[in-house]
C-alpha cells in the first residue's frame, strides 16, 4: 500500500515536468524564432525532447504498479529503470541533432544578434526549472524512485541550460555575434552529457550493479546483531524503487530452527527500519 502511494506521488512529479516543459518549449521555440536567437530555439528544442522522456518515465511508472504475477515474480518495478533508459535515448538523439544544427551554422558564419526578449525568457525558463528540480529531487528521495530521480537531474541540467542560454544570448547582444551560436553547441553538448548520466545509472541497475558502499553499511548493521557470529555473502540489486537483498550468515551449529526463524526476521525488521529494505532473504549455514 505504501510502495503504492509512493508510486502515485512519483507519476504526479513526472505530470508536472511535462506540463511545464510543454508549455516552456512553447514559449522557446516562438520567442527564439522571432528574436533570432539559434541558442534560445536550441534550448526549446531541448524540451521538447524533455516531454518525451517524461511520458517514457511515467509510462514506466504506471507499469512498475502491477503486482507480481506468473512471469514476473519479482513485480514489475523494474519498468522504472528500463524508462529510464529509453529517455536517454530520447534526449540523446535530440542532443546530437542540435550539435550537427548548430556547429554547421557556425561554421558557416550564420551570425545574428537575438532581441534582448529571448535573455528574459531565457532567465524565466531557468529559475522555473530549478524550482521544477527541487521538487522532483525532494520528491524522489521520498518516494525512492529511480525514474524521478533521473527526471529531476534532467529537471537541473534544463535550468543550467538555460542559465548557458542566457549568457549566449546576452554576449551576443553586446557585439559577439558568434556567441549566440556558440551557446547553442555548448547546449547540446549537455543535452548529450546528461543523456549519458542517465543510461550510465540505469543500465548498472539494469546490470544488477550495486553500490559497494552500501553493501557495506548493510553488512556492518547485520554482524553486530545478537546470534550472528559473521556475515559470510550479501548481495543487492535495484528494482525501480525497491532494493532485494540476499545474505549468508553463520550461526552457531547448536541453535535451534525456532531460534533460527527468529533471528531472520530480526534482520529483516532491523534492515527496514535503518535502511528501508523490505525484500530481505536471509541464508542460514552453522558454525
Amino acid at each position: 500500500m505504501v510502495t503504492t502511494k509512493k508510486k502515485n506521488n512519483a507519476e504526479f512529479g513526472a505530470w508536472l515536468s511535462i506540463m511545464v516543459y510543454i508549455a516552456l518549449s512553447l514559449l522557446k521555440l516562438v520567442i527564439g524564432y522571432f528574436s533570432n536567437s539559434k541558442a534560445l530555439m536550441a534550448d526549446g528544442l531541448n524540451n521538447t525532447t524533455d516531454i518525451i522522456a517524461s511520458i517514457a518515465v511515467l509510462v514506466g511508472l504506471k507499469i512498475s504498479k502491477k503486482p507480481a504475477d506468473a512471469d514476473h515474480r519479482y513485480g514489475h518495478s523494474r519498468a522504472e529503470t528500463v524508462a529510464s533508459m529509453v529517455a536517454s535515448f530520447i534526449m540523446a538523439a535530440v542532443g546530437i541533432e542540435v550539435l550537427i544544427s548548430s556547429v554547421t551554422k557556425f561554421i558557416q558564419g550564420d551570425f545574428q544578434s537575438p532581441s534582448v526578449i529571448a535573455a528574459w525568457v531565457g532567465l524565466f525558463s531557468a529559475g522555473v526549472m530549478f524550482w521544477v528540480f527541487l521538487y522532483n529531487s525532494r520528491l524522489a528521495k521520498r518516494t525512492g524512485s529511480h525514474a524521478l530521480k533521473a527526471a529531476a537531474a534532467d529537471n537541473k541540467s534544463d535550468a543550467l541550460v538555460s542559465l548557458g542560454t542566457v549568457v549566449g544570448i546576452l554576449g551576443s547582444i553586446w557585439g559577439l555575434p558568434w556567441f549566440d551560436s556558440l551557446t547553442a553547441v555548448i547546449v547540446g553538448l549537455l543535452i548529450c552529457k546528461t543523456a549519458w548520466d542517465i543510461f550510465w545509472e540505469a543500465s548498472h541497475m539494469l546490470t544488477d550493479g550495486f553500490d559497494v558502499k552500501e553493501l557495506e553499511k548493510f553488512t556492518n548493521t547485520v554482524s553486530v546483531m545478537d546470534g550472528v557470529e559473521k556475515v559470510k555473502d550479501i548481495k543487492a540489486r535495484v528494482h525501480g524503487n525497491q532494493i532485494f537483498v540476499d545474505l549468508t550468515i553463520v550461526v552457531d551449529q547448536d541453535m535451534s530452527v525456532l531460534e533460527g526463524h527468529e533471528i531472520t526476521e530480526t534482520i529483516e525488521q532491523e534492515l527496514m527500519e535503518r535502511h528501508q529494505i523490505n525484500n530481505v532473504l536471509v541464508h542460514i549455514e552453522p558454525d
